[in-house]
């Protein structure tokens, strides 16, 4: 398997069969990131994952990382703490603030650099980037953002600064997602925060499969309207407890 420089004209990326296999996953490199190659790119089931200052670097990582929102976990001191609704939420109210606080989250730094900002800023702008706000009072105190290909979300990252603010932030998203047709988040690499939620590994090619079928299925565009979310707590499904 040998590593692709992307060509400026071209927005085709290789086949992700082709990726390598150490580092997992890395599949090309060079382009930029525009918004006819970031489309293209979450249509062939590739990100963008590289340093500030660096050569973009693009994935398609096998297994691939996704949460099925009717498997999401919800522990039962979660959903107490949810119930007593510390928290208001909205979407696509404040996307370029959760942007750069999801940039300022991380002490190991941080690969949301300024071409990245520009980049899905350009995706949002266009309407096929989102946010989700969580607030207290007027502060934004957590979020997340991705990219939406149909009825498949792409999560790019998120950020708490409050107990429990990301973790409510993804539950009260997948109720809203899955009321309009959702069917999938695609979480890229699992780690512990995002395998706590219920995410887990599929094969790639499995991946690849469900993102085919689902990058067709078009959800109301009132989907994506900035919106106040209202939280539905009797739908919030419980981990057992030998799971928590």
């Amino acid at each position: 398997m040998q590593l692709v420089k992307l060509e400026a004209n071209s927005f085709n990326f290789p086949d992700p069969e082709t990726a390598l296999q150490e580092p997992n996953g890395l599949l090309a490199l060079g382009g930029d990131l525009t918004l006819p190659r970031l489309l293209s790119a979450y249509h062939q089931g590739v990100f963008p994952w590289f340093d500030p200052g660096e050569m973009i670097l693009w994935w398609s990582p096998d297994p691939r990382a996704v949460l099925f929102p009717s498997e999401r976990h919800v522990s039962r001191s979660l959903r107490r703490f949810m119930r007593q609704e510390p928290y208001r939420f909205t979407l696509n109210r404040a996307f370029s603030d959760v942007v750069n606080a999801c940039a300022q989250q991380r002490e190991e730094g941080t690969w949301i650099g300024p071409l990245v900002k520009r980049g899905y800023q350009e995706l949002h702008d266009a309407g096929h980037a989102h946010s989700v706000e969580v607030w207290s009072g007027d502060a934004l105190v957590g979020g997340m953002y991705g990219v939406n290909v149909g009825g498949l979300f792409c999560g790019e990252s998120m950020f708490t600064r409050q107990i429990n603010a990301s973790k409510c932030a993804v539950m009260i998203f997948c109720q809203h997602f899955t009321r309009y047709g959702g069917e999938l988040i695609d979480c890229q690499v699992l780690n512990p925060h995002t395998a706590s939620l219920g995410a887990r590994e599929i094969p790639r090619r499995q991946f690849l499969q469900l993102l085919s079928r689902l990058s067709q299925h078009q959800l109301p565009p009132e989907c994506w309207l900035p919106q106040d979310l209202s939280p539905r707590y009797e739908d919030l499904p419980i981990v057992p407890k030998d799971r928590e």
